[in-house]
């Protein structure tokens, strides 16, 4: 496991600061077949090439490290050390299997840091491949960045529905996650006339993230005839939310939804108590799809509904991926938070490690690190995976999303310490725990 997990801080409650910003560009795709030993020439580097090394700027230190380090980082060590213990991959048009090397640059949570360190790692250091950066606004400014250089482009946490309208003119870009309008917010939406909700109130994080969740919401909820009595955007770096809240309660809202980023999160949720504001339905995300917020608040969770959703319950290799979780980060995740599951992501992980999964299995059958050639593959091929049959859907010839049928939920809650799928009804774990029931006392 890389020393990035032994920088993780232990305190919950850190300050993210985000900028939504906005880029764009295109570049030509070639899709002709695999090449083989007969028809291609050996490359240039075939006698001297070592390994194969595939970089990243990642948050290593700043407020965003509490996603990076609980959700894509620690399997991108994970999946490096999988693949190197099998001998590397094998790769045809070098007649060998290569080990993968791993490149991480800090972005120190800063989005300029990481569009330079993103150029640095493609123009200077020449990586054969680039892993995603952390969050929507990153993802925003980061994907034409790649696409632009004629680099694949997975994506990350974040999901970005002001990109999707892009991704005619982003051949090179894949993306991994569900996201407000792909499918969580209808999913949600879905349940509260399931329910009988009639009204709602919402605060969100006032960069791309939140805006966009609170966009989703307020169509959504109004085709399904849900009134939207309160909404409010709060800054990065907001740390006392109770007038907010206070707002929310006087509304007297069926159901509140945080569109936060943690540490806000774990702001609202506490705060939330303190006021005794306890809604028929509480809705937070991102944050309450981390084991870390179970660890913070424990049974004070039960009822508390997320996004994601997965859990050990989806599938056999669901399972198998907590089991492989548990057992690289389990030391760690004990010392931290009490907990051997402290670095689980029941959220994201399943789909990120189903995409690195995919795309390892991409570059094998392309039998070249051609960059256009592999994303032909991944344009039209399905692997199996952690999340089953796994392939992308492709928008007009450009990039994709990871299709909707291979999500493994849409809404997850907090129930007796798990946090059990309960959307939509297809994937669920579990029956939605309807009224949220009080706090218990502490």
């Amino acid at each position: 496991m890389s020393k990035r997990l032994l920088l993780i801080p232990l305190a919950l409650l850190l300050v993210f600061s985000l900028v939504a910003v906005s880029c764009d560009g295109d570049a030509d795709v070639t899709t002709t077949p695999p090449p083989t030993e007969t028809t291609v020439p050996p490359p240039d580097d075939y006698d001297t090439r070592t390994s194969i090394v595939i970089g990243a700027a990642r948050p290593i230190s700043g407020p965003l490290n509490m996603i990076g380090d609980y959700a894509l980082g620690p399997l991108l060590d994970i999946w490096v050390d999988q693949i190197n213990a099998a001998g590397g991959l094998y790769i045809d048009e070098y007649d060998r299997a290569l080990p993968v090397e791993l490149i991480i640059y800090d972005d120190t949570s800063d989005l300029g840091t990481m569009t330079t360190l993103l150029e640095r790692l493609i123009l200077e250091d020449q990586v054969d491949f680039i892993m995603p950066p952390c969050s929507t606004a990153f993802l925003y400014a980061a994907a034409p960045i790649a696409n632009e250089h004629g680099y694949i482009f997975l994506g990350g946490e974040g999901g970005c529905t002001t990109l999707t309208a892009l991704l005619p003119d982003l051949p090179y870009v894949f993306g991994v996650l569900n996201y407000s309008d792909y499918h969580q917010i209808p999913a949600l939406a879905d349940l509260f006339v399931e329910w009988g909700v009639e009204t709602v109130a919402y605060i969100y994080i006032a960069d791309l993230h939140g805006i966009e969740y609170a966009h989703t919401s307020e169509s959504e909820f109004l085709l399904r005839g849900i009134q939207v009595v309160y909404s409010e955007g709060v800054p990065p770096e907001a740390v006392d939310l109770t007038p907010q809240l206070q707002a929310a309660m006087n509304s007297g809202a069926d159901a509140f939804c945080a569109y936060t980023y943690p540490p806000i999160s774990i702001f609202v949720y506490g705060q939330a108590m303190g006021l005794g504001y306890n809604p028929d339905v509480f809705v937070i995300g991102p944050g309450a799809n981390f084991q870390f917020y179970y660890a913070a608040f424990g049974p004070m969770t039960e009822g508390l509904i997320g996004f994601g959703a997965w859990n050990r319950q989806t599938s056999p290799e669901a399972n198998a991926l907590v089991d492989l979780m548990v057992a690289a980060t389990g030391d760690a995740g004990l010392a931290l938070y009490g907990d051997e599951e402290g670095f689980l992501d029941w959220w994201g992980q399943l789909f990120y490690y189903g995409a690195l999964q995919f795309f390892e299995q991409a570059i094998v059958e392309a039998g070249t690190l051609d960059q256009a050639v592999i994303r032909g593959v991944m344009a039209t091929s399905t692997f199996d995976t952690c999340l089953g049959p796994t392939w992308f859907d492709m928008r007009d010839g450009g990039g994709g999303l990871l299709a909707l049928e291979c999500h493994p939920g849409q809404v997850g809650q907090w129930q007796n310490g798990i946090y059990e799928v309960i959307g939509p009804a297809a994937n669920a774990t579990a029956d939605a725990i309807y009224p949220k029931p009080p706090f218990p006392a502490p």
